[in-house]
Protein backbone atom coordinates (compact mmCIF):
# COMPACT_ATOMS: atom_id res chain seq x y z
CA UNK A 1 0.00 0.00 0.00
CA UNK A 2 1.29 3.57 -1.06
CA UNK A 3 3.22 5.30 2.07
CA UNK A 4 0.50 8.57 1.92
CA UNK A 5 -2.59 6.48 2.55
CA UNK A 6 -0.72 4.25 5.43
CA UNK A 7 0.80 8.36 6.89
CA UNK A 8 -2.84 9.62 6.75
CA UNK A 9 -3.79 6.59 9.27
CA UNK A 10 -0.51 8.01 11.52
CA UNK A 11 -1.58 11.46 11.17
CA UNK A 12 -4.89 10.72 12.14
CA UNK A 13 -4.21 8.91 15.15
CA UNK A 14 -1.22 10.80 16.16
CA UNK A 15 -3.49 14.02 15.50
CA UNK A 16 -7.19 12.60 17.60
CA UNK A 17 -5.30 10.20 20.30
CA UNK A 18 -1.79 11.08 20.86
CA UNK A 19 1.59 9.69 19.70
CA UNK A 20 2.17 7.78 22.67
CA UNK A 21 -1.07 5.67 21.32
CA UNK A 22 0.39 5.57 17.87
CA UNK A 23 3.85 4.20 19.01
CA UNK A 24 1.44 1.64 21.37
CA UNK A 25 -0.38 0.39 18.12
CA UNK A 26 3.36 0.30 15.86
CA UNK A 27 4.72 -2.09 18.96
CA UNK A 28 1.54 -4.03 18.66
CA UNK A 29 1.86 -4.54 14.93
CA UNK A 30 5.07 -5.74 15.09
CA UNK A 31 6.95 -3.98 12.11
CA UNK A 32 9.69 -3.21 13.83
CA UNK A 33 9.21 0.72 12.98
CA UNK A 34 7.30 3.53 14.15
CA UNK A 35 6.57 5.82 11.44
CA UNK A 36 5.23 5.31 7.53
CA UNK A 37 7.22 6.95 4.92
CA UNK A 38 4.74 9.28 2.44
CA UNK A 39 6.56 8.06 -0.61
CA UNK A 40 7.27 4.58 -0.15
CA UNK A 41 5.36 1.61 -1.37
CA UNK A 42 4.66 -0.95 1.48
CA UNK A 43 3.45 -4.23 1.43
CA UNK A 44 -0.18 -5.61 2.21
CA UNK A 45 0.43 -7.33 4.78
CA UNK A 46 2.17 -4.56 6.59
CA UNK A 47 -0.78 -2.12 6.34
CA UNK A 48 -2.72 -4.91 7.41
CA UNK A 49 -1.12 -5.02 10.49
CA UNK A 50 -0.90 -1.87 11.51
CA UNK A 51 -5.10 -1.25 10.61
CA UNK A 52 -5.29 -4.85 12.68
CA UNK A 53 -3.34 -2.84 15.64
CA UNK A 54 -5.03 0.13 15.41
CA UNK A 55 -8.64 -1.47 15.60
CA UNK A 56 -7.66 -3.48 18.81
CA UNK A 57 -5.64 -0.45 20.00
CA UNK A 58 -9.18 2.24 19.24
CA UNK A 59 -11.48 -0.50 20.42
CA UNK A 60 -13.53 0.97 17.75
CA UNK A 61 -14.78 -1.52 14.13
CA UNK A 62 -11.89 -0.60 11.46
CA UNK A 63 -14.65 0.72 9.23
CA UNK A 64 -15.64 3.98 11.86
CA UNK A 65 -12.09 4.67 12.02
CA UNK A 66 -11.32 4.39 8.36
CA UNK A 67 -14.84 7.11 7.77
CA UNK A 68 -13.09 8.99 10.92
CA UNK A 69 -9.46 9.01 8.57
CA UNK A 70 -11.62 10.44 5.49
CA UNK A 71 -13.18 13.25 7.47
CA UNK A 72 -9.64 14.39 9.26
CA UNK A 73 -8.18 14.26 5.39
CA UNK A 74 -11.14 16.80 4.73
CA UNK A 75 -11.52 18.78 7.90
CA UNK A 76 -7.55 19.10 9.48
CA UNK A 77 -6.18 22.45 8.47
CA UNK A 78 -3.28 20.76 8.08
CA UNK A 79 -4.04 19.21 4.95
CA UNK A 80 -5.37 22.14 3.40
CA UNK A 81 -4.09 21.12 -0.06
CA UNK A 82 -5.99 18.16 -0.16
CA UNK A 83 -9.31 19.99 0.55
CA UNK A 84 -8.31 22.42 -2.44
CA UNK A 85 -7.80 19.75 -4.68
CA UNK A 86 -11.41 18.10 -3.68
CA UNK A 87 -13.36 21.84 -4.31
CA UNK A 88 -11.57 22.10 -7.79
CA UNK A 89 -14.09 19.54 -8.62
CA UNK A 90 -17.03 22.40 -8.24
CA UNK A 91 -19.04 25.12 -7.05
CA UNK A 92 -21.56 23.51 -5.35
CA UNK A 93 -21.93 19.44 -3.76
CA UNK A 94 -23.59 18.58 -7.04
CA UNK A 95 -20.79 19.45 -9.11
CA UNK A 96 -18.46 18.20 -6.85
CA UNK A 97 -20.07 14.47 -6.91
CA UNK A 98 -19.63 14.86 -10.42
CA UNK A 99 -16.21 15.68 -10.28
CA UNK A 100 -15.29 12.32 -8.43
CA UNK A 101 -15.06 10.14 -11.69
CA UNK A 102 -11.80 12.13 -12.15
CA UNK A 103 -10.63 12.24 -8.46
CA UNK A 104 -7.80 9.15 -9.45
CA UNK A 105 -6.46 10.84 -12.26
CA UNK A 106 -6.38 13.98 -10.55
CA UNK A 107 -4.68 12.39 -7.71
CA UNK A 108 -2.14 10.57 -10.14
CA UNK A 109 -1.06 14.19 -11.55
CA UNK A 110 0.03 15.37 -7.93
CA UNK A 111 1.86 11.89 -7.11
CA UNK A 112 2.46 9.94 -10.29
CA UNK A 113 2.54 6.61 -8.64
CA UNK A 114 -0.50 6.32 -6.11
CA UNK A 115 -3.00 4.46 -7.57
CA UNK A 116 -6.61 5.48 -6.25
CA UNK A 117 -9.09 2.26 -7.40
CA UNK A 118 -11.72 4.29 -9.99
CA UNK A 119 -15.13 5.54 -8.70
CA UNK A 120 -17.75 5.81 -10.93
CA UNK A 121 -21.50 8.34 -9.86
CA UNK A 122 -24.35 7.41 -11.09
CA UNK A 123 -27.53 9.38 -11.37
CA UNK A 124 -30.60 7.44 -9.84
CA UNK A 125 -32.82 10.29 -9.68
CA UNK A 126 -32.61 13.88 -8.64
CA UNK A 127 -30.73 14.43 -5.68
CA UNK A 128 -30.10 10.37 -5.24
CA UNK A 129 -26.56 9.07 -6.46
CA UNK A 130 -24.91 6.23 -6.10
CA UNK A 131 -21.06 6.26 -6.00
CA UNK A 132 -18.93 2.87 -6.79
CA UNK A 133 -15.55 2.18 -5.28
CA UNK A 134 -13.74 -0.28 -7.61
CA UNK A 135 -11.57 -2.95 -5.54
CA UNK A 136 -8.11 -1.68 -4.84
CA UNK A 137 -7.13 -0.64 -1.78
CA UNK A 138 -9.15 -2.17 1.45
CA UNK A 139 -11.15 0.13 3.04
CA UNK A 140 -11.29 2.64 0.35
CA UNK A 141 -14.95 3.00 0.56
CA UNK A 142 -15.35 3.65 4.15
CA UNK A 143 -12.82 6.44 3.60
CA UNK A 144 -14.68 7.64 0.86
CA UNK A 145 -17.38 7.63 3.31
CA UNK A 146 -15.84 10.37 5.62
CA UNK A 147 -14.95 12.31 2.64
CA UNK A 148 -17.93 12.97 1.72
CA UNK A 149 -19.54 13.45 4.91
CA UNK A 150 -17.01 16.22 5.21
CA UNK A 151 -16.91 17.71 1.83
CA UNK A 152 -21.27 18.23 2.47
CA UNK A 153 -20.46 20.02 5.62
CA UNK A 154 -18.13 21.84 3.50
CA UNK A 155 -19.78 23.21 1.02
CA UNK A 156 -22.47 23.26 3.27
CA UNK A 157 -25.01 20.46 2.08
CA UNK A 158 -27.11 17.71 4.01
CA UNK A 159 -26.44 14.59 2.84
CA UNK A 160 -27.87 10.92 4.00
CA UNK A 161 -24.79 8.54 3.33
CA UNK A 162 -25.27 4.64 2.93
CA UNK A 163 -22.80 2.20 2.42
CA UNK A 164 -24.94 -0.88 0.58
CA UNK A 165 -23.44 -4.60 -0.27
CA UNK A 166 -20.39 -4.77 -2.76
CA UNK A 167 -21.31 -5.87 -5.48
CA UNK A 168 -18.47 -7.92 -7.36
CA UNK A 169 -16.09 -6.71 -5.24
CA UNK A 170 -17.30 -3.04 -5.93
CA UNK A 171 -18.48 -0.97 -2.97
CA UNK A 172 -21.83 0.96 -3.20
CA UNK A 173 -22.35 4.27 -1.61
CA UNK A 174 -25.90 5.97 -1.79
CA UNK A 175 -25.98 9.42 -1.44
CA UNK A 176 -29.23 11.13 -0.52
CA UNK A 177 -28.74 14.90 -1.36
CA UNK A 178 -31.13 16.73 0.79
CA UNK A 179 -30.30 20.21 0.71
CA UNK A 180 -28.09 21.87 -1.33
CA UNK A 181 -27.87 24.68 1.05
CA UNK A 182 -28.69 23.85 4.32
CA UNK A 183 -25.69 25.61 5.98
CA UNK A 184 -22.89 28.23 5.11
CA UNK A 185 -20.31 26.38 3.79
CA UNK A 186 -16.62 26.80 4.17
CA UNK A 187 -14.83 29.86 2.18
CA UNK A 188 -12.96 28.71 -0.52
CA UNK A 189 -10.86 30.70 -3.54
CA UNK A 190 -9.73 29.36 -6.07
CA UNK A 191 -6.36 30.94 -6.29
CA UNK A 192 -4.27 30.29 -2.82
CA UNK A 193 -3.26 32.84 -0.43
CA UNK A 194 0.46 33.05 0.65
CA UNK A 195 1.46 34.63 3.98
Amino acid sequence: MHGLINRAVQAFVINTYGEKRWNDIMDASGLGFTEFEAMLVYPEDQSARMLSATEASLERPLAEILEDVGTFLVSNPQLEALRRLLRFGGVNYVEFLHSLDDLPDRTRLAVSDLRLPGLELIEQAPGQFELLCQPGVPGYAQVMMGVLRAMADDYGALVILEQTESQDGVEVISITLVETEFAEGRAFDLGAHSL
